[in-house]
């Protein structure tokens, strides 16, 4: 492949084997892999998930369920409170599929009541710590008002409780990310044990990659909806939620400046490319990637000491040690391992895989 330009380098094998181990732990836990699609987002991709036997997904807007519908996915969840806005893309979405909602306002819920016309499954969402939706698990008596309206909604069907314990992103360790799990894991059981006699059939929901990465205990959990590890990225390395061979995605730039007096290196490749979400570094700056060289068709991660600093629109700065300096030249093409997987394929629009074949996102236009 002749790359000239910042190009999205997915490792198709590397992914492969992301997908087939978070499946298999599913399998092993009895639980329901319901990935989430928001990482990837692409049809191709999706295909290599049903050769695990998956046949629900989760993504995170109307659109993306739309076009996963258009290829052949019936049994969606959308991961975010609805937008009511939406309704009559929802609506035409309901017809054709097994559409689950979720919803943590009685405002809202109201209003999906009156204006829903197809049958729905609906999810109520639970604040486990992350803070940023959800009710808390305590405030049952909010909880209990919903599921009055729902009960009065023959179109809506109560699926059960789901949470998105997004705070293990800003875990400072492993065992951190254990603790979240863990009080993640009793706040919606006991949920469950509250509200089982009167919906048996409940189901408890629980995504995020870096607990179901590492945890074991599910006990009481009825499907997970991890999304980040089919690619993983350099904040799942830092959170110690896969290993550096689990990233499957590294973004290729060209070399266009070297400045010796500053040890600093230009490359064809900025925040438009690669996004300016960050991590702070061991020198308590902004890294906003981290450096992989080819030595021998060995992949070398270089340190934290040699990493992508700085970004303007087009371009980005990588500060790199005296030792490093040299083993990267003007011409060649260096490898950036982004902070967040999702953002940066989000911006790139389409990837290549290692077998050159390209992947093309979800088109931006599709309702």
């Amino acid at each position: 492949m002749n790359i000239v330009h910042p190009t999205l380098i997915l490792d198709k094998e590397v992914c492969l084997r992301n997908i087939a181990r978070m499946a298999e732990k599913a399998k092993a836990k009895k639980l329901l892999f319901r990935p989430h699609f928001k990482t990837h987002q692409s049809a191709v991709v999706g295909e290599w998930f049903r050769e695990h036997g998956v046949t629900a997904i989760t993504v995170s807007s109307v659109q993306m369920a739309t076009y996963f519908a258009q290829h052949g996915w019936n049994d969606i969840t959308i991961a975010v409170p609805v937008n009511i806005l939406e309704i009559n893309q929802i609506n035409s979405l309901a017809k054709k599929i097994n559409l689950n909602l979720i919803v943590e306002n009685k405002d809202i819920l109201t209003q999906l009541a009156k204006f829903i016309k197809s049958p729905i499954g609906l999810f109520i969402e639970i604040d486990t710590g992350h803070n940023r939706t959800g009710i808390m698990a305590s405030k049952t008596n909010q909880i209990d008002s919903l599921l009055e309206i729902i009960k009065q909604t023959s179109a809506i069907q109560f699926k059960g409780f789901l949470t998105h314990a997004g705070h293990t992103y800003k875990a400072k360790s492993r065992h951190e990310i254990f603790n979240f799990h863990f009080d993640a894991l009793l706040k919606m059981r006991s949920l469950r044990n509250r509200y089982k006699k009167d919906w048996p059939n409940l189901l408890v929901s629980m995504g995020d990659t870096p607990s179901e990465s590492i945890c074991e205990n599910f006990d009481g959990v009825d499907e997970i909806r991890p999304g980040n590890f089919v690619f993983y990225d350099l904040m799942q390395l830092k959170l110690g939620s896969c290993n550096f061979e689990d990233i499957a995605i590294r973004l290729v730039c060209p070399v266009i400046a070297k400045h010796g007096s500053r040890n600093e290196i230009t490359i064809y490749g900025g925040a438009i490319h690669i996004s300016k979400d960050s991590i702070i570094n061991t020198d308590g700056k902004s890294l906003y990637g981290q450096i992989v060289i080819r030595k021998d068709d060995e992949k070398i991660l270089l340190d934290e000491k040699n990493y992508l600093c700085e970004m303007s629109q087009e371009t980005g700065i990588l500060k790199l040690t005296y030792k490093d300096f040299n083993l990267i030249n003007v011409g060649d093409l260096v490898e950036i391992i982004p902070v967040h997987s999702c953002l940066t394929v989000n911006l790139m629009g389409n990837y290549y895989t290692t077998d050159g074949e390209l992947i093309s996102l979800i088109p931006k236009s599709t309702n």
